[in-house]
């Protein structure tokens, strides 16, 4: 992890101290007592749930090298602190953690990536995490820290040696991006899609929830960017390419991906070629194991025009689509199209982001389940229809954040699910129950839960052998739940 002086940080964040001593270093910083390993700052957060300044005394014991409070505290049961630990008091928690990040960036990491988008953050974050180690000394950020505090933890955790640094960064609000750019001056921006999510944020602000609105929160990324870094943008999104373009006007250097050559408004670097519409390879593997994948060749238009074949172990069109856009950020960063293959060599897909597992009896289950929003839930609904199973059906939970537009979109998605062809639909909480309603208007049948534990027992009754299952819903809905249940108890004949 990043070292920094301990002294510099507090100066950095305006701090007082309290108790302890200011010298030496620390390595990274905690906002949970239970990630302290040893050598950390630790930051006390008054949340809804708990205050972090009743945990500083357990921060201690484990190891932490001092801690960041907004009011005083009591450590170990109101003993003295332990030799060299530091008790430093700021007015706002929040705000020291990002100028301790502001101060770590000056040195660590040398290069950033930073990734946004609607949707395929983390996958785009963790594929060109693994095509740029093939070369350099990489860094992701861990799972999605990617907010106001997630990003800052992310950046303090990082080694001391990190070439680049692949981080995703997101928003829910205007404003956000702003402060995350300037915060971690990017050298390189990644815009995946610009999508209708996030709506109620903009309601709450008082903002419009336009697609164009959306897009210029997005496009708050490139406040932190010089104005000759490179953006690698999709030439299929009309927002992002207005976003881009913008970019280039004012001299930076702009490159696009595209999964549609044919429908891009700019001509991406890497043609892909030989992937058949929709359709997905599945392999024979175990069960509980992912058995998804495409197979394709992608050309590099800067390169002669070489070619390669791709296998890339996920599942649905939409991640080659993640795919092309870490690889062109690889290639324009220096990795050449030969390491391409050899990169994805173990990849796997992660657990709830539209993972395909065999179950018992020959049943497949997409695990979906980490969130959802209208424009990924219908790409989701199209992937795992054009995988053969001999009746496709879905799990599906409330779409949230999505503000006044809620109804609407959750009663588009059902009148698509019936179209594609799943038949039943279990829903899971009271916006779900809009979805199912357009879909049994369509002669689908439905049924309605209000907890996950009434869905997982009745998908686990419902499923039997041959049947591709989507289970999906937004984080707050927790269907994993439901995968659990039905990963216990496989599929019944």
């Amino acid at each position: 992890m990043a070292q920094l002086p301990l002294a510099e940080a507090m100066e950095a964040m305006g701090g007082q101290l309290l108790a302890g001593s200011t010298e030496g270093t620390f390595d990274g910083a905690a906002i949970d007592s239970r990630r302290v390993r040893g050598g950390e700052l630790f930051f006390a957060f008054s949340g809804a749930r708990a205050d972090g300044h009743e945990f500083v005394g357990e921060a201690a014991r484990l190891g932490a090298r001092g801690a960041v409070v907004t009011q005083p505290v009591e450590l170990l049961d109101g003993s003295a602190a332990p030799s060299g630990f530091a008790v430093i008091r700021v007015a706002d928690a929040e705000r020291a953690l990002q100028d301790t990040a502001r101060l770590a960036r000056a040195s660590v990491p040398r290069h950033l990536v930073a990734v946004t988008g609607s949707a395929g953050k983390t996958t785009t974050k963790e594929l060109l995490a693994r095509l740029l180690a093939r070369r350099y000394r990489t860094a992701a950020s861990p799972g999605n820290l990617n907010n106001l505090l997630g990003f800052p933890l992310a950046l303090l955790g990082i080694p001391d040696d990190t070439e680049w640094m692949v981080a995703e960064v997101a928003m829910s609000t205007p404003g956000e991006l702003r402060r995350l750019s300037e915060l971690g001056r990017p050298d390189v921006a990644v815009f995946t899609n610009v999508r209708e999510v996030h709506l109620e944020g903009f309601d709450r602000q008082g903002h419009q929830a336009t697609l164009r609105n959306i897009a210029e929160a997005k496009a708050e990324l490139l406040a932190g960017l010089d104005a000759s870094g490179l953006v690698v943008a999709n030439a299929s999104d009309r927002e992002v390419v207005r976003i881009a373009e913008r970019h280039a006007a004012r001299g930076g250097r702009v490159v696009w991906f595209a999964l549609d050559a044919d429908a891009a408004l700019h001509e991406p670097r890497l043609m892909v070629e030989g992937l058949a519409s929709g359709l997905l390879a599945v392999v024979e593997a175990g069960t509980g194991d992912p058995i998804s994948g495409s197979r394709f060749s992608v050309r590099d238009t800067a390169a002669g025009g070489e070619a390669i074949e791709i296998d890339l172990p996920l599942h649905g069109r939409v991640n080659v689509e993640n795919f092309l856009a870490a690889a062109t950020a690889a290639l324009e960063l220096g990795v050449p199209l030969r390491e391409l293959p050899p990169a994805l060599t173990g990849l796997e897909g992660t657990r709830g982001r539209g993972q395909v597992v065999r179950l018992p009896a020959g049943a497949l289950l997409v695990d979906d389940s980490y969130n959802s929003n209208p424009d990924a839930l219908l790409h989701a609904l199209e992937a795992a229809a054009a995988l053969p199973g001999q009746r496709h059906w879905a799990v599906l939970g409330d779409m949230l954040e999505l503000g006044h537009h809620a109804v609407e979109h959750h009663r588009r998605l059902g009148r698509e699910a019936a179209r594609l062809g799943f038949d039943p639909v279990l829903g899971v909480g009271p916006l779900a129950h809009e979805l199912l309603a357009t879909a049994a208007e369509q002669g689908i049948a439905v049924e309605a839960f209000e907890s996950q534990s009434a869905a997982a027992a009745r998908a686990v009754e419902v499923l039997r052998a041959g049947d591709v299952v989507l289970v999906k819903g937004s984080r707050g809905i927790g269907l994993e739940l439901v995968v659990e249940r039905m990963l216990a108890a496989g599929a019944r004949h």
